[in-house]
């Protein structure tokens, strides 16, 4: 299992769209296969942070995803609403409780 935080900070003027481009792509990622869990928080201390929790069944499921329309498509638009570079941190998994 693989876990994946992306940290994006918005403009502040931009929040309205980065959430009207944010959803349906998160709705999609839903659907995939090897998607475990994909949901977007917002940071409760620092306004316009946003963290995408993610977690995956493996490597070759993030390959689909990154591949994938609805992820390329918010990807190529992400630019119009961040003010800092995206920060990713990916880590190694398992569950611990069955």
């Amino acid at each position: 299992m693989i876990i994946v935080h992306a940290t994006m900070y918005v403009n502040p003027e931009r929040r309205t769209q980065f959430m009207e481009e944010v959803k349906p792509m998160i709705a999609a990622t839903h659907a995939e296969e090897g998607s475990l869990f994909y949901e977007l928080y917002e940071h409760a201390d620092k306004e316009n942070v946003f963290i995408m929790v993610e977690t995956w069944r493996d490597s070759e499921a993030i390959s689909a995803h990154n591949t994938s329309s609805h992820f390329t498509a918010f990807a190529g638009k992400a630019s119009e609403f961040l003010t800092a570079p995206l920060e990713l941190k990916v880590f190694n998994g398992e569950q611990v409780n069955k």
